[in-house]
């Protein structure tokens, strides 16, 4: 540079000289560094395996669990109905003896206080009930309960599946008709000692305050017959000829919201100072003596 500065090129000619070295570094046919070419490339697929188009939805699902791929639970929501309680609420107590003892004793005191208790929650309960069931009356009520505990019953010892469906509830059902496969139960009612009264009434909701349910206790003392006979007709409970006195306390129970519904018997309270029950005579087979092949049962008397 210095010698073509004092050969006298100047500014023009030292701008030749370095066109003429930069034309003699770069190959031949070289693109410029600035240079840009436009490359066509395909579009993305997503690629799905023949073992995902040819099973089912549920092979495929049970592949992708096992290779490690986590599914989100799915919750189907179904609707169900409530047609009975699973319990009593807030049961009846019955005082020992049924029985009224004196005010004037500790036990008598502590008795009508519980009474004075559950007969202001029986009076918001009724209110209820009524706003539902517009023609509930306490004294209309027990005869009717009478007549549904006798057609229960009769249905029972005669086995009409269809219509003690119909007089029982969903809870009921199971405890009437458990171990009766292969017996003969007699029933009969003969009269009624004492008029029914109602003595508890409660209402109650379950999941919400929509689903509403009377529960009516019912005081029954009645007489009645019953006999239960097993498979080989020998009897095992009670008798056909003597008449019992039974005092009861039935639970007659109805879905409220429902416009159509009616009341069923739910259950029976049994308090603890009732008498036990007389014990069931149960059938045993006597063992004969061991015979040979070759020997009959006549050749051993």
């Amino acid at each position: 540079m210095a010698a073509a500065m004092k050969t006298g090129w100047g500014r023009l000619g030292l701008r030749v000289w370095w066109q003429t070295a930069e034309s003699m570094l770069r190959p031949a046919g070289a693109a410029p560094a600035c240079l840009v070419v436009p490359v066509r490339t395909k579009k993305k697929r997503f690629y799905v395996p023949e073992w995902a188009r040819e099973l089912s939805p549920e092979e495929k699902e049970k592949r992708l669990r096992s290779s490690g791929t986590v599914f989100p639970e799915e919750h189907i929501e179904r609707t169900f109905y409530l047609a009975c309680t699973a319990d009593i609420i807030d049961p009846y107590v019955p005082p020992e003896g049924d029985a009224r003892l004196t005010s004037l004793s500790k036990d008598g005191l502590k008795q009508k206080v519980e009474k004075l208790r559950q007969t202001a929650a029986s009076q918001l309960a009724l209110r209820k009930v009524k706003d539902h069931d517009p023609d509930f009356s306490t004294k209309t009520f027990p005869e009717k309960a009478q007549e549904i505990f006798i057609e229960a019953h009769n249905c029972l010892a005669n086995f009409n599946k269809q219509k003690l469906h119909s007089l029982v509830t969903e809870r009921c059902y199971p405890e009437m008709v458990r171990g009766n496969r292969y017996r003969t139960i007699r029933w009969s009612f003969v009269e009624s000692l004492e008029p029914p009264r109602v003595v508890h009434v409660r209402c109650n909701s379950i999941v919400n305050r929509g689903n509403l349910y009377g529960q009516v206790t019912v005081r029954m003392h009645t007489r009645q017959i019953l006999a239960i006979y097993d498979r080989f007709g020998r009897l095992m409970y009670g008798g056909e000829q003597v008449p019992k006195d039974v005092l009861e306390y039935v639970v007659f129970e109805r879905y409220l919201v429902n416009p159509y519904g009616t009341w069923r018997m739910h259950g029976k309270i049994v308090p603890e100072w009732a008498p036990p029950k007389d014990p069931i005579v149960k059938t045993v087979m006597i063992p004969g003596p061991t015979l040979d092949p070759s020997q009959e049962y006549e050749e051993t008397k």
